[in-house]
């Protein structure tokens, strides 16, 4: 019996996950990734991750270009491994979940799973590592289809958004939709 390693695209553009301290200025920013780093303590035994670095960007930043171009890109990922994962800021991520779901027509040939952080990587008090490791799971595990996995929480697009006020996704289509 052979153990099928499985192909793993993971997308980065930036976003609060990605944040890292700029001691010199005093602020958070999207300079460096902390992704590798973050992988690096994770077991992937049965994984082949490659890491493609789009954009270092804050989602607030991100134009219907930058949408299109992830949504591009990771679709053409989506046509050559068994699984995508995008890890984008949270601010304007169901922005490119939409855009990835229309240009797709909701339905791309493998899973493609959106997440972020609500908590920069760096602070002790993030949901990064967490996030990370549950979309590694959901990817391999679900339907092809364009989700966002955060928090335990598995949605599916179209209808996510962002509820600000508990820093939270949740879906706009009802149960039985």
């Amino acid at each position: 019996m052979t153990d099928r390693v499985l192909d793993i695209a993971l997308l980065s553009t930036g976003g609060t996950i990605e944040k890292t301290y700029d001691p010199l200025h005093g602020v958070l920013s999207n300079e460096v990734s902390v992704l590798e780093v973050l992988l690096a303590g994770l077991e992937l035994e049965g994984v082949s991750l490659r890491h493609v670095e789009l954009m270092k960007k804050d989602s607030l930043d991100m134009t219907d270009k930058d949408h299109g171009v992830i949504a591009a890109t990771a679709l053409a990922e989506a046509s050559t491994s068994d699984g995508v994962i995008v890890v984008h800021g949270t601010d304007r991520l169901a922005n490119t979940g939409d855009a990835i779901y229309d240009a797709c027509g909701g339905a791309p040939p493998v899973p493609i799973v959106l997440t972020g952080a609500m908590r920069p990587w760096i602070l002790r008090n993030s949901d990064a590592q967490q996030n990370l490791t549950e979309a590694l799971i959901a990817v391999q595990l679900l339907a092809p289809g364009v989700f966002v996995c955060m928090h335990n929480h598995v949605l599916a697009f179209p209808g996510v958004v962002k509820d600000v006020a508990n820093l939270r996704f949740v879906s706009t289509r009802s149960a039985g939709a």
